[in-house]
């Protein structure tokens, strides 16, 4: 598996487990701290995340990392 797909895969949980938790892109990005926009390009694996920001999605979805990257 290549770091686009690896990419890919992280964005579609984020955006799946942001789902299931009945949140929009934006209620989600403010719990996170960052922009829509942001959330947006890294649901669509259009950019890499760091581990801070991971952390944040992971914080702000009540789960642990490992469930985000579980792939």
């Amino acid at each position: 598996m290549d770091k686009t797909e690896r990419r890919e895969r992280l964005g579609n949980n984020i955006k799946k487990r942001r789902i299931a938790a009945g949140l929009t892109m934006r209620q989600f990005a403010d719990m996170a701290g960052t922009s829509h926009t942001y959330l947006w390009q890294v649901e669509t694996g259009r950019v890499g995340i760091g581990f801070d920001m991971l952390c944040k999605f992971a914080d702000a979805l009540g789960i642990e990392v490992r469930e985000l990257i579980d792939f």
